[in-house]
């Protein structure tokens, strides 16, 4: 048996900001107040334009990173103390007093994970026993019988959701919001720059953007989705859009698989087969007023694949934008909320 650890450089896509400042003179950079820093084991850049508003770059980075720090030790699974390891390390039927944070958080996960039937926050175990868990990764492909007892031991079906707090059904579940706490963090940080009148301003935490207003009143923000097949160390631009103001997510990074026994397996797996999946649907694009949610859904429509995520958009009236990797080269398809950003 032959079991190695690959990487699939060509169809990674992601997001960045297309700041064009250099062309519009009416634009004064200095007018804008830019920060970078770390946070969820990422970085984060902000760019704001605080017209008359006093505010230093200084105190807003405070600011910043006192919010990150709150939702980090909320829902980091990498610190111990975590309200979510806390959560996690609880038995079945008892109920967990929760934070504000927490509680959007596991809300907006639920209801995703219920309406898309392709994203669980539950499943981290699935994934340890594929072997993209931090724990190990198998010699051999999981049996059907581990599978199937698996599946009956994941599911956001068992989480309960109460004033109180939350609760799980059986022993031993656990939660990773690892698909939607970056862009909750998007939305606490941006609503943070609200608070302070600011109505211009792009906030970027690991790829995941939020963008509101313009630049400066003068221009719209515009935003690059990268070319998935792109060579290797090059950035190149797949497509320009101007979100206005929304959240902007992509997800489709394929580059972590593994071959065993002559397959491919990826690292995105579907909860309702506990398989990885196999298709060719290699970057998603989702808008969404909420970064959180459109984290969420791109995570959630990838799993599904082009034709289901394709209904699934025009169903909900989602702006989303698709591309998959055929033997011609990437096909891409928007759907009709999408048009008007592009």
């Amino acid at each position: 048996m032959n079991t190695r650890q690959l990487r699939l450089p060509l169809i990674a896509a992601t997001l960045f900001s297309v700041l064009l400042t250099a062309c519009n003179p009416a634009i004064n950079n200095t007018s804008m107040l830019e920060i970078h820093g770390k946070t969820m084991g990422t970085t984060y850049s902000i760019k704001v334009f605080p017209g008359d508003i006093d505010l230093t770059s200084s105190s807003l980075q405070a600011e910043v990173d006192e919010a990150l720090l709150e939702v980090n030790q909320s829902m980091s699974t990498y610190i111990p103390d975590s309200e979510i390891n806390q959560f996690n390390s609880l038995p079945a039927d008892e109920v967990m007093a929760i934070s504000e944070d927490f509680r959007k958080v596991a809300a907006e996960s639920i209801r995703i994970g219920e309406s898309t039937k392709t994203l669980d926050v539950t499943m981290g175990p699935l994934i340890d026993l594929w072997g993209f868990g931090p724990d190990k990764r198998p010699t051999k492909r999981p049996s059907q019988e581990q599978l199937d007892d698996m599946l009956m031991r994941i599911g956001v079906d068992k989480l309960v959701l109460s004033e109180q707090g939350l609760s799980k059904t059986i022993d031993g579940l656990r939660v990773t919001f690892s698909a939607t706490a970056k862009g909750y963090g998007i939305d606490k940080v941006a609503e943070l720059i609200e608070q302070h009148g600011i109505k211009n301003y792009m906030v970027e935490i690991g790829g995941e953007l939020r963008v509101a207003g313009d630049k400066a009143g003068v221009e719209p923000w515009r935003i690059a989705i990268e070319q998935p097949d792109a060579p290797m160390g090059q950035r190149q631009v797949h497509r320009v859009v101007e979100p206005g103001t929304n959240g902007i997510a992509t997800s489709g990074d394929y580059r972590i698989f593994y071959e065993m026994d002559g397959e491919i397996y990826t690292h995105l797996i579907d909860p309702a087969t506990g398989m990885p999946i196999k298709h060719d649907l290699v970057s998603v694009t989702v808008l969404h007023p909420s970064a959180m949610t459109a984290d969420g859904l791109a995570t959630a429509l990838t799993v599904m694949g082009m034709e289901k995520a394709q209904a699934y958009a025009i169903e909900h009236n989602l702006p989303v934008y698709l591309m998959s990797k055929t033997p011609t080269g990437i096909q891409t398809w928007s759907s009709p909320a999408f048009a008007p950003y592009l």
